[in-house]
């Protein structure tokens, strides 16, 4: 059996710019000559693509914080199921676009539901998958909700600045707690200096990953 696979996460409050970088950690690799599986959360899978749908309309405001939480595990299960395990274990790099961190932030920092609680649906929800390097891009809370709400929002995004700082609360803790695996990346500059942060941050784990194609799957 070969070895297996990356696994790695980026986080961040609504418009920090982790989308935009997971796409170039992707190119990147891909360049390399490595097999690359892009993913995002949540979402990726056809049934977590329809769960997407049901968490962010903003039309279902009176979605229950439990609800919300057990959705977005069951999303998260699907996705680790039917393509990260797989995908690991044929030593691919697998990048994704938010996982079980972001329920930590947005659920228990942001909604206020118990630290056991979601700690405890997160690990049901992973199915045991850990990634080995989670990157949370961090950068001004206030710039980035300029950003994320520039547009049309979705239903978190609308749930306002203060909300979003308790996020981003919730990502510190993390980083603090965790810190052989969870780093805080400085958000700010230019598009490639956020980059060479993160690349830099990740060459010990390039190291190691086995050589093949790219491919991206479910990616934003």
């Amino acid at each position: 059996m070969g070895r297996r696979g990356v696994f790695v996460t980026l986080e961040g409050v609504d418009g920090c710019g982790k989308t935009t970088q997971v796409a170039r950690l992707a190119q990147a690799l891909a360049a390399t000559g490595r097999e690359v599986v892009r993913l995002r959360e949540p979402g990726g899978t056809p049934i977590s693509e329809k769960v997407r749908a049901l968490l962010l309309d903003p039309s279902n405001e009176e979605m229950a914080d439990e609800c919300e939480l057990l959705l977005y595990e069951a999303s998260r299960a699907q996705l680790v199921r039917q393509l990260i395990e797989p995908a690991l274990t044929r030593g691919a790099v697998v990048l994704c676009d938010r996982y079980a961190d972001s329920t930590y932030a947005y659920q228990a920092a942001g909604r206020g539901l118990d630290d056991a609680l979601v700690r405890g649906a997160n690990a049901l929800g992973s199915c045991g998958c850990v990634p080995d390097r989670t990157l949370v891009l961090d950068l001004d809370v206030s710039r980035a909700y300029e950003r994320a709400t520039a547009g049309s929002v979705d239903r978190l995004e609308a749930e306002g600045l203060a909300f979003q700082e308790r996020v981003q609360a919730g990502y510190r803790h993390l980083a603090a707690t965790e810190p052989g695996r969870v780093h805080l990346v400085d958000a700010t500059g230019t598009v490639d200096e956020v980059f060479d942060r993160l690349w830099n941050d990740l060459s010990d784990l390039w190291a190691d990953a086995p050589a093949a194609p790219f491919c991206s799957v479910g990616g934003r």
